[in-house]
This record gives structure tokens, C-alpha cells and sequence, in this order.
């Protein structure tokens, strides 16, 4: 890993004077008789119009389809790979993974302030947070304007986190940035954060007591990628009367809402097993409550499209259950029709009472 310095260096003086002469004054580079005071003067314009540059909503503008991927040295986790989930026009969902775990956060512009508005570990499923009542408005700044250098502001940890550099060049794996530089200062740690538009976090530099350091650094930007994910997908098999499993590796691009992913998945026919709902049933809502437990609701043709008998139609019932209950990791899912319990012929369930995931009968292929 490379990084560039903040300033270039400083050019000789034939050359200057060509660029003065071309083109005005330069306020980094003061021709000769110039006074502190305009030199100054000259270094806080070069600050502003470098400042110009950037906007706090550039640092929320991660690139969607792709797959970022860090490089980390002195952690067995301080490589990893991130994803953005969703990407909203005041919001983006990241998804983190370090190979230990995954975690979920997302980012939002409030107030002039670039804050982390959520943030959640061990989350394996994929669901839009970004309209979550948990979002905190209050949460951790990642930046703050003025996006100057100096700029400081405390922490709910008592940590201070200051702008220190702005403008400055980053050469690192990926391609060189212009960037803003961020240091958090603990007691006996500091933590620095390097920041540029249109691409996001670019490096990380942990550095603690006795010369530890962990640094990250974003190595490469993978474009067009979807999230692939393995789905374990259960169905029933009349034959044998058991439910059988595949895994199954479904894509994710950025934005995808995952009640349509799992609706088209649930009609497609497996190899000897079929398929789990009718060509013309949806799903109208699908996510994680806080209660733990997976609401699922569809269409009412659901039951008219399945057209099974009373053993069938359990099965049916429980390989959806099954699918969905291990997918978020979850023991019960409510499973309803159009907002009403689950009635058929053969099923009548009551408001409030749930399907419980079993795999006792499960099988694998």
C-alpha cells in the first residue's frame, strides 16, 4: 500500500513563473514579495475552492452492482468484502463481510452530518433497513461540515473525530483518490479514515498501543457483480412423502427487493419436485419482524392455484415455512392471505397463530 502525500511538491521556480505568467497567481505557490497576510489569504481561497469540490451527499454516493474489496493487514479480519444492498437517494445499505460475519449498516445525510444510522452484525438475510423505525438520527458522524480541515466534533464515547486533511492524494490498489482524511482520537488508540466522492470509504489505519496497526485499503472495485447468495430451498415430494432440499444460488442486484427474488424462485420447477406456488400468485409483503419472526403475506389465488389435497397442501405449506424460517433463521413464520390467516379446505389457521419450521421430514435432493 502507497499513500500519496496531501501536497505536491513544491515546483521550481522557472516553472512558476510560466504557470504565473499563463495563468494568475497561484496561492499555493506566492510570487516573491508577497505579504503573510495574502499568503494566507491565498492558502484559505486554494482551501475553499478545493473544498467546492466536494459535497457531503458525494460521500453516500457508493457505486451500486459492485463489489468492494479491502486488503487488510495486521488482523486475520481487517480483509473484507462490501456490498451495497440498497442505495437510496438520502440513504445507502452496506453489506459487510470479513469472512467471520457479516454485518449490515446504513448510511444517511441529516443535517449537514454523514451519520451511520444503523448498524447490524451476524444479519445473513437480505432485507431493505433503510425505512427501519430502529434508524437513529442520532447516530455515530461519520463527517460533518464544513468539510474543511479542522473541522472536530465529539463523540458519544467521548472520542474526538476531526477533519485533518482535505483535498489530499491516495494512491492505493484500486486507482489514486482525492480524499478527505478523518482521525478519531481515543485514549491510547486513533483511527483514521479516508473518504472520496462517488466511491465512499476507500482506507482504514487503526493504530494502538506499542506500534499495533491494522490498516484496510480498498484493493479492487468489481463492477457489474451481483450479492450471491446460497438458499436452501425445501419441496415436497409427493412420492416419497418427504421434503426434499436443494441449495439453490440466487442474485441479488442493488435494489432488488427480495419478496420478488423468493416469488420467482418459488415458481420455478425444481427437478422432480415442481414447484412451490402458482404462475400467477405474489407475494405482497415479506420481511423480519422484530419479534422474531418472518411475516410472509400472498395473493389469495394461493390456495386456488395450489390444487392439492389435504396431505399435499401441509406439505406444500411447510417446505414455504422451511424455506423462508431458514433463510432468516427463524422457528415460526405468519403466513397469511392477503392480510387474513391462512384458510383452505383442508387448513384453517387463527389470527396471531404461526407456522412452525420442520425439518424432521426433510430430506436433502
Amino acid at each position: 500500500m502507497k499513500k500519496g502525500t496531501a501536497i505536491k511538491g513544491i515546483m521550481v521556480f522557472f516553472i512558476t513563473l510560466l504557470i504565473l505568467s499563463g495563468c494568475g497567481s497561484d496561492p499555493k505557490n506566492p510570487p516573491a514579495g508577497t505579504t503573510n497576510e495574502e499568503q494566507q489569504q491565498g492558502q484559505q481561497q486554494n482551501q475553499e475552492q478545493t473544498t467546492q469540490e466536494f459535497k457531503l451527499a458525494d460521500f453516500l454516493a457508493y457505486q451500486e452492482n459492485t463489489k468492494y474489496y479491502y486488503e487488510g493487514h495486521g488482523n486475520e479480519y481487517a480483509s473484507y468484502t462490501t456490498y451495497v444492498d440498497y442505495l437510496k437517494e438520502d440513504k445507502v445499505q452496506l453489506r459487510t463481510n470479513n469472512g467471520g460475519t457479516e454485518m449490515v449498516r446504513v448510511l444517511g445525510v441529516i443535517d449537514g452530518k454523514l451519520v451511520q444510522l444503523l448498524a447490524q452484525g451476524e444479519t445473513y438475510y437480505r432485507e431493505d433497513l433503510t425505512q427501519s423505525k430502529r434508524l437513529d438520527p442520532n447516530g455515530e458522524v461519520l463527517l460533518m461540515e464544513p468539510l474543511t480541515k479542522g473541522t472536530t466534533w465529539t463523540l458519544a464515547d467521548s472520542r474526538k473525530r476531526t477533519i485533518t486533511n482535505v483535498g489530499m492524494e491516495l494512491e492505493t490498489p484500486s486507482g489514486t483518490y482525492k480524499v478527505i482524511e478523518v482521525t478519531t482520537e481515543g485514549k491510547d488508540s486513533s483511527f483514521i479514515e479516508y473518504y472520496a466522492p462517488k466511491v465512499g470509504l476507500v482506507q482504514t489505519v487503526f493504530r494502538g498501543t506499542e506500534g499495533f496497526e491494522v490498516d484496510s485499503v480498498l484493493s479492487k472495485l468489481e463492477k457489474n457483480s451481483p450479492l450471491v447468495q446460497t438458499v436452501k430451498v425445501y419441496y415436497p415430494n409427493i412420492d416419497d412423502g418427504k421434503i426434499h432440499t436443494t441449495k439453490l444460488q440466487v442474485s441479488f442486484n442493488t435494489n432488488d427487493i427480495t419478496k420478488l427474488v423468493f416469488e420467482k424462485e418459488f415458481k420455478n420447477e425444481a427437478a422432480k419436485h415442481g414447484r412451490l406456488i402458482g404462475e400467477n400468485v405474489k407475494i405482497k409483503s415479506l420481511y423480519l419482524n422484530q419479534d422474531g419472526r418472518v411475516y410472509v403475506d400472498f395473493t389469495k389465488n394461493l390456495v386456488a392455484e395450489m390444487n392439492a389435497g389435504a396431505g399435499y397442501e401441509a406439505m406444500i405449506l411447510q417446505s414455504i415455512v422451511n424455506t423462508l424460517g431458514d433463510y432468516y433463521e427463524v422457528d415460526e413464520v405468519y403466513l397469511t392471505l392477503e392480510g387474513e390467516p391462512y384458510v383452505s379446505g383442508h387448513v384453517e389457521m387463527k389470527k396471531g397463530e404461526f407456522f412452525k419450521v420442520d425439518k424432521s421430514n426433510a430430506v436433502e435432493g
